[in-house]
């Protein structure tokens, strides 16, 4: 059990997003977000987030890491930062801090979100929602991937490092731009192509493949270029349309989720057209033998701005709905 008020993290390779649950299922309040390149560690930008608190100081931390969650103090894979959970609550006066992966509190967010209140936005066909296990994935500074499992009257979170999964051509399009991709560590991983730094990829390798000049100079150059129609642009972005329907299909099969995939991540919500015309569904869709099942598969974009925050508030609001794994420390 948490005590309250709660801070929530959501700590990321670009971003750190924090807020203050002063009681279980009271609204939460959000601080300003700082990024992971401006402090030397997690505790200044907190320090700076609560600069802009008001109310009585948290007694507990619960916070969201953009890696593996396997000790108490953990290093971010795309930034320089070290979480220490001892560091945090003792700097903070905290009784407890946990950490989590951070797609943890994203699986717990779609179980609050609500398509109606305009939280979702969905992609292709617009199945009606089904009972089943639930996939969430988002393209950002890296990407990230988790489940949600139902268990009798219970969830199972399974955080996940899919991301890291191996990612390969299947047409012949995309055989002709592959050897002009750059590898990270020797490897095309899902990640390589489905972030930020993917989008950026995908577009030299297309500059590359046709023998001109990359005009980009970072991923958000080739979202607003495509924005403005540069061709080359809407066919990176086409392409990693394609590339992520096709992941996250993948996914939908690995976990059996007729509940339905949810894409959040930092990308997404600024390409929701481009995700709803056509080459996504396509990707997603084409599961032979089972793409009559991957069809009534519902998928949606999660444009609530702040969904793992939402989810690590549902958490610790009602913690006996969830099951996950955690690291953390405890004031003895």
């Amino acid at each position: 059990m948490f005590a309250f008020p709660v801070l929530l993290g959501d700590i990321g390779g670009t971003n750190a997003r924090f807020a203050v649950l002063p009681a279980p299922g009271a609204p939460v309040q959000l601080l300003p977000r700082t990024l992971t390149a401006q402090t030397p560690d997690p505790v200044g930008a907190i320090r700076i987030a609560l600069e802009a608190y008001e109310g009585p100081a948290p007694r507990s931390a619960i916070v969201a890491v953009a890696t593996r969650v396997d000790a108490p103090a953990i290093r971010l894979t795309n930034a320089h930062w070290v979480i220490d959970a001892e560091a945090i609550g003792k700097a903070l006066d905290l009784e407890r801090v946990t950490l989590v992966n951070d797609y943890t509190p994203v699986a717990a967010s779609v179980d609050v979100l609500d398509a109606v209140q305009g939280d979702l936005a969905p992609i292709g066909a617009f199945p009606p929602p089904r009972p089943g296990p639930r996939v969430v994935l988002g393209p950002g500074t890296g990407l990230g991937a988790g489940a949600l499992m139902p268990v009798e009257d219970r969830f199972a979170i399974l955080a996940t490092e899919a991301g890291h999964m191996e990612f390969g051509p299947t047409t012949d399009e995309e055989t002709a731009i592959w050897p002009h991709l750059e590898r990270v560590g020797g490897r095309v991983s899902g990640e390589v192509v489905l972030s930020g730094p993917g989008l950026f990829r995908i577009a030299k390798a297309l500059a590359a493949h046709r023998c001109v000049d990359c005009p980009y100079t970072m991923p958000n150059d080739v979202l607003a270029a495509a924005r403005e129609g540069d061709a080359m642009a809407a066919d990176a972005l086409s392409l990693f349309a394609r590339f992520l329907g096709r992941f996250a299909g993948d996914l939908a099969l690995t976990f059996e989720a007729s509940g339905g995939v949810f894409i959040a991540g930092g990308i997404a919500p600024r390409m929701i057209d481009i995700l709803q015309a056509g080459d996504f569904r396509g990707a997603f869709d084409h599961k032979a033998p089972h793409d009559a099942w991957a069809r009534k598969v519902p998928v949606y974009a999660i444009v609530n701005p702040e969904p793992a925050l939402q989810g690590l508030a549902a958490i610790v609001s009602n913690p006996q709905r969830f099951v996950f794994q955690s690291q953390g420390w405890q004031a003895t």
